[in-house]
């Protein structure tokens, strides 16, 4: 990875990409610093000290932001109403039709579901800024906090939408960045800024271990730690590199004087077909019922089981339900994600088949039976993957958003492959020699 890096940075318009790439991050993370009018910005670093990582409800959110949304900063929002927005896109394209005949018809189509894409970010982020200012003015945001009401010290209507159009704002020039990065720079843009967003959280969860550590100063735990997250980046870069190759053969055909096809190739199966949107899915859907019962009055006793049983993640209840939502969503993105007939058809229109499988629906139950039975393993890894914090939370006595947890290494590495696999290509086809010298 690092040879392909320093070859890349050798020749001039890669290099150029990879500045550009830069200088983009650079402007990113300046904004994240950035507080929005309306801020008490002391009352803000006083809550983040006391709560000491421990974000609760919004820690996801807050990750994903690259710590920027308990900061309360103009990119408070970070990256996450649009990674929201793709995903529902997504699953709308299996229910709409008019959204899966764009699918289809390329380029065109691609540009235009794109497009819905960035209304709905622009609507998410409209809400989801309302929301975060209202936790704000309650003190709901950092719960325990002594100051926690007078982060935003005045509650006047029109403070409220001018603090409400800055984080949607900040979410548009977020996501602008991202295409920025993806047209002039290396890699998709939105992928890379999610990849920055999580790293920058390392260092300060790494020495809040440190900090917190007995034995040797917290230098023994932090090596663990550290020890740890080399193991499980190995482990999921084994596991995402991991998939099933299914033959494919096709028939030679004459036309004319010439004969096409007769090659033989592979359909690539991956062992976690679903990445880590089950992952991001169980989380946000377990957020609900605490997210409910934090704003609810009173004192009923649905609150006081949900406050008991889904607030704390290591819980047995909590982490039994967290799991087995992450096993049913694997299943349910794959499932909507992969359609076995409509491959089984491309492959019949163009005279493909599976060797000892016959074209149309045996071929389309077969890819099916196979995929069922990778899905398996690759969920299971997923919720087993997910829980490292959880572990960590008993072992080490850190927050629930451990530095090496699931959700950030599946993100980091999958990023990160990416990312060099497109420079690999890049640097090959400007350095590509041929048969000929």
């Amino acid at each position: 990875m690092l040879t392909a890096f320093a070859r890349a940075f050798k020749t001039p318009d890669l290099r150029k990409k990879l500045l550009f790439t830069l200088a983009i991050i650079v402007v990113y993370r300046m904004g994240t610093h950035i507080p929005i009018p309306g801020v008490d910005y002391k009352s803000v670093q006083e809550c983040v000290d006391q709560a000491s990582g421990n974000q609760g409800l919004f820690g996801l959110v807050n990750m994903f932001s690259g710590g920027a949304l308990l900061q309360i900063t103009i990119f408070a929002l970070g990256i996450m109403p649009y990674i929201t927005a793709s995903i529902i896109l997504q699953l709308l394209t299996v229910v709409i039709p008019r959204l899966e005949a764009l699918k289809k018809e390329g380029q065109a189509g691609t540009a235009k579901i794109t497009q819905y894409t960035r209304y709905l970010t622009v609507a998410l982020a409209i809400l989801q800024g309302t929301g975060l200012v209202a936790t704000a003015r309650s003190g709901a945001l950092f719960s325990g906090c002594t100051v926690a009401s007078q982060i935003v010290p005045d509650q006047a209507i029109f403070t409220t939408i001018t603090m409400v159009i800055c984080m949607t704002a900040g979410t548009a020039v977020v996501m602008w960045l991202g295409e920025l990065i993806t047209d002039r720079g290396i890699g998709n843009g939105m992928s890379i800024l999610m990849f920055i967003s999580i790293a920058a959280t390392f260092p300060s969860a790494l020495w809040a271990i440190k900090k917190q550590g007995t034995l040797a100063g917290g230098w023994i735990e932090f090596s663990t730690v550290v020890l740890v997250g080399l193991v499980m980046v190995g482990l999921v870069v084994f596991v995402e590199q991991a998939q099933r190759r299914i033959p494919v053969q096709y028939a030679k055909r004459m036309i004319g004087r010439r004969s096409y096809g007769g090659t033989s190739t592979y359909i690539p199966l991956k062992v976690n077909q679903a990445g880590v949107i089950p992952v991001i899915f169980a989380s946000s859907l377990l957020y609900i019922p605490a997210l409910v019962a934090q704003f609810s009055s009173g004192d009923s006793g649905w609150k006081r089981w949900v406050e008991q049983n889904l607030t704390k993640g290591d819980h047995p209840i909590y982490i039994t339900i967290y799991f087995l939502l992450i096993v049913f969503f694997a299943f349910f993105y794959v499932a909507i994600s992969f359609n076995p007939e409509e491959v089984a058809d491309n492959m019949k229109k163009y005279g493909g088949f599976i060797p000892g499988i016959r074209a149309g629906r045996p071929t389309a139950e077969y890819l099916s039976y196979v995929l069922n039975r990778i899905t398996w393993p690759g969920s299971l890894y997923l919720g087993l993957i997910a829980l490292v914090p959880t572990m960590a939370l008993v072992g080490f006595n850190a927050n629930q958003n451990f530095p090496f947890g699931g959700t950030s290494i599946l993100i980091i590495v999958g990023v990160g492959l990416e990312t060099v696999k497109q420079i690999e290509s890049q640097l090959q086809q400007r350095n590509y020699e041929g048969f000929l010298r």
